[in-house]
């Protein structure tokens, strides 16, 4: 658990709003932490430094200077003062996250002071999660058995997306308590995968193996780094953008690589891998494949309670929307239509009284629908076959929901109608 890291308190004589900022000034370490606790939660670089710089308006500090790394912040309220640079520390959890925007929106709005909102962050770092972490890791078995459910709904694929997603629970399991083997869970976990499912094709049980295979690993595939850190390199955070996207094209090697181990360990020709749907199931089908999703995920990733319903129906129209898009015009548009529909459905859901932190409602749905599944099936089959042609569809579908998450975060952005002056404030 990441506890606060110890400062000195501020001088009591500088306040936020008034003239020229003192070395002790309260308002730079208010913004230091809320920065590390942002990047901690993976936001954005870029939104992490509009964030700020909208922060240092409502503090009083209209000329705050803020540069914002993966791995921490620089910050300084005028040109002439000295920078602060703020680490980040481990991440924090998704409702952690949660609770440091929510703490950022009181600041903005005038509720909390400085001292109040760093005593918040303190406690958010404190607390524990609402269950052990084995129960969270057993998220991932919804998540498999749910995704499978829409991407490739015969019971067959579906049972062995079930003993797949158990696979990945074991082994998250073993990495948490051995650190060591953390680098090692890619390519393990598309190693065995792989050769559970690909010994069931073998065998006949089963169609479709890829298809399986992706919807088992898609909890952890790299689909939300690769369009970060594309999306950051757009927004003209390169730095940042680039140390994501290599991450994530390390990250989805290892997976690739282990799949490609698994059929020269089965003897299985690089044909088998092709990318093979099965007829569309029926709409109830599909329904109950993205409500097991978005169980999984709120396991796994402790969602605040108050947020599950928002979450479940923004998922629910961005599901409708990129299978139907995508299904007809590509994984290309799909995404694209996709991370825009997300986007406009957690704006809405902002909007409305009582609705969570765009960023709550929007990831969730980013996460299982969005760059999962479709755009990286394509992707898997670079190395195994028709590398030229898979390239470039990968490709496209990246960009596609890159472009999509670039037009989302200007939606994202669209003031609050007058109708809707307030929405709940509260922290648990």
């Amino acid at each position: 658990m990441l506890s606060a890291p110890p400062h000195s308190r501020p001088s009591a004589g500088s306040s936020p709003g008034s003239g020229s900022p003192s070395p002790a000034d309260p308002r730079r370490r208010l913004l230091l932490e809320l920065g590390a606790a942002l990047l901690s939660g993976g936001v954005p670089v870029h939104d992490v430094e509009e964030e700020l710089s909208g922060l240092g308006r409502a503090l009083g500090a209209p000329q705050v200077r803020v540069a914002a790394l993966t791995t921490g912040l620089f910050i300084a309220l005028d040109p002439d003062e000295g920078c602060a640079f703020e680490p980040v520390g481990a991440g924090l959890r998704f409702e952690q996250t949660a609770e440091v925007l929510e703490v950022v929106h009181r600041v903005r709005v005038g509720e909390f002071d400085g001292p109040r909102a760093l005593d918040a962050l303190a406690e958010i770092r404190r607390a524990p999660a609402r269950w052990p972490a084995w129960a969270a890791d057993l998220g991932v078995l919804p998540v498999g058995v749910g995704i499978c459910l829409y991407l490739q709904p015969v019971a067959a694929n579906v049972l062995a997306a079930g003993l797949g997603s158990l696979i990945v629970a074991g082994l998250t399991m073993l990495a948490r308590r051995v650190p060591l083997l953390r680098p090692l869970l890619p390519v393990t976990a598309g190693f065995l995968v792989a050769l559970l499912v690909l010994l069931a094709a073998r065998a006949s049980l089963l169609d479709g193996p890829l298809r399986t295979i992706v919807a088992t690993l898609a909890i952890l595939l790299p689909g939300s780094l690769l369009v970060t850190g594309l999306s950051e390199i757009a927004a003209g955070a390169a730095s940042a953008g680039a140390a994501r996207l290599v991450s994530g094209t390390v990250q989805l090697a290892l997976f690739l690589t282990g799949v490609v181990a698994a059929t020269a360990a089965t003897g299985t020709p690089t044909s088998v891998l092709a990318d093979v749907p099965v007829p569309a199931a029926s709409w109830w089908v599909s329904s109950l494949g993205v409500a097991l999703a978005v169980l999984g995920i709120v396991i796994n990733v402790y969602v605040p309670p108050r947020a599950i319903a928002w979450i479940g129906a923004v998922v629910a129209v961005t599901a409708a929307v990129q299978i139907t898009v995508g299904t007809s015009d590509g994984p290309a548009v799909g995404g694209l239509a996709g991370a825009v529909t997300a986007a406009a459905a957690a704006t809405v859901a902002h909007w409305l009284p009582g609705g969570p932190a765009w960023r709550v409602a929007y990831l969730p749905a980013f996460w299982i629908v969005v760059p999962g599944s479709f755009g990286l099936l394509h992707t898997a089959q670079i190395e195994v076959g028709n590398a030229t042609h898979s390239l470039v569809t990968a490709a496209s579908a990246v960009f596609g929901v890159s472009i999509g998450t670039l037009i989302g975060s200007v939606i994202s952005r669209i003031p609050r109608p007058a109708v809707t002056l307030r929405r709940s404030q509260r922290l648990p």
